[in-house]
């Protein structure tokens, strides 16, 4: 028992020793990239190693004896040319060993590239008294070593420069600041990145909380046929809680593109009701439809908030169009027929081109006028079936 205990008690005070008995210089260096970094190993004349006997190791792969130098009898260097981007963040691993392959002295080499100035800075509240930030890192964002990034904000006029403390791991570009913020005041707020090679802050950007306010998407989606109109859908949401609890009004816009087909088509005549018509669609088409919300009226001002992000894309197929006629009839129907259709279709199209968007009054028209469209269709229909028979 007493001599595991000693043997407990001795290994700390070896490897405590022997940690003193050998060194790298320069210790865990910062290099820009492309760097010639010329290392020494020196051991203590105590170990009874001569430098000859040693070797180098990068990353646990051995270095070629080539690039050494024996400078001493107790230290020997090496020379790395043209250094590459660390491969890890925390740093690569250059270690010295005697003959035996035994770990002598260890550095790390970090080795990449200053910051570059952050850029894209913006900032939105989800209700008045919170503040999201995100932020792009500038160039081509790799700096190949550990970046600190450091949200700052102060009141313009006054008050002291505080620190964002709330980072996001899943998106390492962002920072929340819960609590403590003022209203009709504006902020100044950038972002400071930092590095082993240097620094650099991005443009200072001046808000008010009231004018970066944004909401939850719209939610409750429904898109619906209107009746037997085969080029019409109609679509329905409600709004984000954020509006009603914090007396906001709202403008909507909507989305909508056909399911084969990856481009949106984007209304932004809406204004703030929770409904609207969706006119002159393909019969017998899968849409997808999206809304978003922007709030508009914070506490008077007239200044609209941000945009929402967009609802989950809902989809509604519009009705097959039964409007075919019969190829059988005789020529002179045909003409009739013909004529009849073409100057129903350029009306429609008239009415179509004008009852688009959400307003009521041309939508009612348009409604009215595929009434009398299709009443029409089926008295023709019907009075050419008694001339035939």
């Amino acid at each position: 028992m007493l001599s595991l205990l000693f043997l407990i008690l001795y290994i700390p005070a070896v490897m405590s020793s022997s940690s003193q008995m050998a060194g790298i210089f320069p210790q865990d260096p910062a290099l820009p990239i492309g760097s010639t970094l010329t290392a020494t190993c020196s051991v203590s004349p105590d170990l009874g190693l001569h430098a000859s006997s040693l070797f180098w190791s990068l990353n646990g792969r051995r270095l070629p004896s080539s690039s050494y130098s024996v400078l001493s009898p107790t230290a020997l260097s090496v020379t790395l040319p043209g250094l590459p981007a660390s491969r890890q963040r925390s740093g690569d691993n250059l270690v010295c060993h005697n003959h035996g392959g035994h770990v002598l002295a260890g550095s790390c080499l970090y080795i990449g590239m200053p910051p570059v100035k952050p850029v894209n800075l913006t900032c939105w509240s989800r209700n008045t008294k919170d503040l999201t930030c995100r932020w792009a890192p500038g160039g081509q964002g790799e700096t190949f070593i550990k970046t600190k990034y450091t949200l700052k904000y102060k009141l313009r006029w006054y008050g002291r420069e505080r620190e964002c403390e709330e980072y996001n791991a899943a998106q390492p570009y962002s920072c929340y600041i819960p609590r403590d913020l003022a209203l009709f005041t504006p902020y100044e707020i950038w972002v400071e990145a930092t590095n082993q090679l240097g620094s650099a802050t991005s443009d200072v950007i001046t808000l008010d909380i009231l004018d970066v306010v944004t909401t939850d998407p719209p939610s409750g989606v429904s898109v619906s046929r209107v009746g037997d109109l085969e080029d019409h859908l109609s679509v329905r949401w409600k709004s984000p809680p954020a509006l009603k609890d914090f007396l906001f009004q709202a403008k909507y816009q909507i989305r909508y593109r056909l399911e084969d087909n990856s481009d949106w088509k984007v209304m932004d005549d809406v204004g703030n009701q929770t409904s609207c018509r969706l006119a002159g669609l393909r019969p017998g088409t899968v849409y997808f439809v999206q809304v978003r919300c922007n709030p508009v009226g914070i506490y008077g001002s007239r200044r609209a908030g941000i945009w929402s992000e967009w609802s989950h894309p809902t989809a509604a197929s519009t009705p097959h169009s039964e409007r075919v006629l019969s190829g059988s009839c005789d020529s002179k129907s045909g003409d009739s027929n013909s004529t009849l259709r073409r100057e129903l279709k350029q009306f429609f199209g008239w009415v179509r081109n004008h009852a688009y968007g959400c307003g009521g009054m041309s939508i009612k028209l348009y409604d009215q006028w595929r009434v009398w469209m299709q009443k029409s269709h089926n008295t023709r229909n019907q009075v050419l079936q008694g001339d035939k028979s």
